[in-house]
């Protein structure tokens, strides 16, 4: 397969807003154990011309912006979010946006969701996969998942240091996002939200974990000894409503796992740049140009067209050269 460059709309890339960036330097924080990288605008555009990409969707990665307390979450979610909106408005053909919000503060979450979404012109919201110890199902986080389904929002979900030590010398995105990923995606399910609020669009981070591989050991198991009165084909239908992107898993192994689980139309292009390194990319794009076994225009669709119909104002955006 040759991809027009440049084509694709990449649904994890991330932005390093300075705010963010010296309120972690301030705490001694990292990402799980990863260096925080250097970003610009510039430099973006520059990856993203290189590896066949037409608009980037940013967001902040993990910790997100609660690492202190709700009242300085508040304000670093919208200092941070008016700084992804203003490079979007300077670029709305190279850039899309997913709000940060400041969970566990529910009543805070669901303002800055609705500003996000209402006011500043974010293509979706951005949520860590746990909050100090806490899942996305939390009964408590249920007055979000309303609003955000009434308005029928993406909501990109990205791994977070899980409630445990990190393994000695092994940083959280190498192991443990995956498996935070698969965790709240889990409980998402179980807690019935996935079922409760189908017109959200949640998108789960690199290739989703290992939900796609043990997909049907939680389902088959959930129905046979954690809750019997719960029907397998159910849970199985509730965890096919997630989206995936492919970033780190456009592996040999992983990309036909998930493309046997995942629902037509529900993988997505995903860099994770800059946290991932560009030679990353360039090897993971290398497998999904050459994969033997694509159906007759799945290419393309992970590519490119499964991301316009979850960003519609992304399908007439010019696919520019430089």
């Amino acid at each position: 397969m040759t991809v027009p460059l440049p084509a694709r709309i990449d649904v994890h890339q991330h932005i390093v807003p300075p705010v963010w960036a010296r309120a972690l330097a301030r705490r001694g924080l990292d990402s799980g154990g990863w260096a925080v990288p250097s970003w610009s605008p510039s430099s973006a555009i520059a990856m993203m011309d290189e590896q066949g990409i037409a608009t980037g969707v940013l967001s902040v990665t993990a910790p997100g912006v609660h690492f202190d307390t709700d009242q300085d979450a508040v304000a670093l979610a919208r200092a941070v979010n008016d700084y992804g909106a203003e490079v979007v408005k300077d670029r709305p053909d190279r850039f899309g946006h997913f709000a940060s919000i400041p969970l566990p503060d529910v009543d805070a979450a669901v303002t800055e969701a609705v500003h996000a979404l209402d006011t500043s012109g974010a293509d979706g919201v951005v949520l860590m996969s746990s909050v100090h110890g806490r899942y996305l199902g939390d009964p408590d986080f249920e007055p979000l998942w309303a609003e955000l389904d009434r308005r029928n929002a993406n909501v990109f979900v990205h791994p977070a240091q899980p409630p445990m030590p990190l393994l000695p010398g092994t940083p959280a995105p190498l192991a443990d996002y995956v498996f935070d990923t698969t965790r709240t995606a889990l409980n998402l399910v179980l807690n019935g939200v996935m079922d409760r609020y189908r017109n959200v669009r949640v998108i789960l981070s690199h290739g989703g974990g290992f939900l796609p591989y043990a997909a049907y050991r939680f389902s088959g198991l959930t129905s046979t000894v954690v809750d019997p009165a719960r029907k397998a084909e159910d849970i199985l239908r509730d965890l096919k409503r997630f989206y995936f992107d492919t970033a780190l898993s456009a592996s040999p192994s992983a990309l036909p796992a998930l493309l046997a689980f995942a629902e037509p139309g529900h993988v997505l292009y995903g860099s994770d740049w800059p946290f991932a390194p560009q030679d990353a990319g360039t090897y993971y794009n290398h497998y999904l140009e050459t994969y033997p076994d694509y159906v007759p225009g799945q290419a393309d669709a992970i590519n490119r067209h499964n991301a316009e119909a979850l960003f519609p104002r992304l399908i007439a955006s010019p696919r520019p050269v430089s």
